[in-house]
């Protein structure tokens, strides 16, 4: 069951703005170690916490008994492993988990739904509005950061890193880079 109303309208606006907001495609690059995880440089926390927020909204206000597994036990997981297992691998994991998540439960859909583990939503208009208004106040904060960056660095959204310079991005770069491929300059933390 979902609900209509103006809490839809404000999370397609906060969705659109965070695929604006979607920057670095040139900088992706393939992690050196072992692993040879997808790192995106670009992909800085704050665009990570608007999506999360912008995301678990979307299910929130489409299919709310859901919420709980398909919204916030998956977009924790993968936000998690990507600021505490490996900074940058953010996009893996979440298609990762999301995979995994799909294969279950069109495997178990029950499980969802009408087992003991089901976690049924409110369906309450203030938790949908709250969490829509909060999805699009995020994503605005994150659009503003965003063309502040291009202005002010005067970067080409299609092709640069909007977020090169910042110890978010350099660090990741460094981390997944062999020393004797990083650029000079970058900004690490000390």
């Amino acid at each position: 069951m979902s609900n209509g109303g103006a809490w839809n309208i404000m999370n397609g606006v906060a969705g659109i703005i965070n695929i604006i907001t979607i920057s670095g495609w040139f900088g992706i690059i393939i992690s050196h170690d072992k692993q040879k995880d997808m790192i995106w440089p670009d992909q800085i926390w704050p665009w990570i916490i608007a999506y999360d927020v912008w995301n678990f909204a979307y299910v929130y206000n489409c299919v709310g008994d859901h919420s709980f597994y398909a919204g916030a036990a998956l977009l924790i997981s993968c936000t998690l492993a990507a600021f505490f297992v490996k900074k940058g691998s953010w996009l893996q994991a979440r298609a990762q988990t999301l995979a995994f998540w799909m294969m279950f439960t069109m495997s178990y859909p029950a499980f969802v739904t009408d087992s003991q583990f089901s976690v049924q939503s409110t369906h309450s208009s203030a938790a949908l509005m709250t969490v829509s208004a909060l999805a699009l106040a995020i994503n605005v904060a994150v659009l503003v950061l965003h063309v502040y960056r291009i202005i002010k660095h005067r970067r080409n959204v299609l092709t640069d890193d909007i977020y090169a310079g910042t110890v978010a991005h350099d660090q990741v770069l460094a981390d997944n880079t062999p020393a004797d491929q990083q650029p000079a300059g970058l900004n690490l933390k000390k």
